[in-house]
């Protein structure tokens, strides 16, 4: 990911997160509410582990039930680590495709469930009409679209979901927002004010193919050789997506 300033440093706390009783107090959306009416799932994954990251319980659940899943990965995620001699935008665009195989495979979600759009990691905002037109062309009445918070705090998240949002109100089918950035950045305490009626879906039988999955981002939790950078998904940002609970906007 490309980094700006709402990503930088520890961020909020989980512990805190994990105090914040008006989230955790909302009541709980089943799968089957959740996915009324849907035959298809398509979620747009700015960077690939995204989708793995906030709906990689969702992705599993329904592929359990047997409901077509299609992952879009608007960008290879290439551009994480700049100034790496080892790990150049090239290696990262092939390995960071494999490692989405590789963790769609750990729930259950074939890869040809993948649609690689090869748009420059960082470049989003850039491509964000053509994102929108791509989006209406592909999608159904049918399907239920997960895209990212419009105010997660990273441009490539927030272009993605804005071209979404549009994208899904001409196509006439359903959306679900999901944060990835906003946990880091948003403190917990004014959480109210930023996310109106959030749907929690409980995720815990599904909970630990959703960590096998996330293990699969090597390059992402530094779990590969050579890198000298310090990883763009430490333990204190994995442990947001170690819940057994997902969070989702209407």
């Amino acid at each position: 990911m490309v980094a700006v300033a709402t990503i930088h440093g520890q961020g909020s706390d989980e512990r805190a997160w994990e105090h914040c009783d008006w989230l955790w107090q909302q009541p709980e959306t089943a799968l089957a509410e959740l996915c009324a009416g849907v035959r298809r799932l398509v979620v747009v994954a700015p960077h690939p582990d995204d989708e793995v990251l906030a709906c990689g319980g969702l992705l599993c659940a329904a592929a359990g039930i047997g409901l077509e899943v299609q992952v879009v990965a608007v960008t290879d995620g290439e551009a994480c680590y700049p100034g790496e001699r080892w790990w150049t935008p090239q290696r990262l665009r092939q390995a960071r495709r494999e490692e989405l195989r590789d963790a769609l495979g750990a729930l259950s979600i074939d890869a040809a469930a993948i649609v690689h759009l090869g748009i420059a990691d960082g470049g989003v905002t850039d491509h964000e009409a053509g994102l929108e037109d791509w989006l209406w062309q592909t999608l159904r009445e049918d399907d239920l679209v997960l895209a990212p918070w419009r105010f997660d705090g990273h441009p490539d998240h927030e272009a993605a979901g804005r071209a979404a949002c549009r994208a899904v109100r001409a196509a006439g089918c359903r959306r679900l927002e999901y944060p990835v950035w906003g946990w880091h950045w948003l403190d917990p305490g004014c959480a109210h004010m930023a996310w109106e009626q959030p749907k929690l879906l409980d995720i815990s039988a599904v909970a630990a193919h959703k960590r096998k999955a996330i293990a699969q981002f090597r390059t992402q939790t530094g779990d590969v050789s050579r890198l000298h950078a310090e990883p763009i998904l430490p333990a204190h940002v994995l442990t947001r997506f170690y819940r057994n609970h997902e969070v989702y906007f209407a």
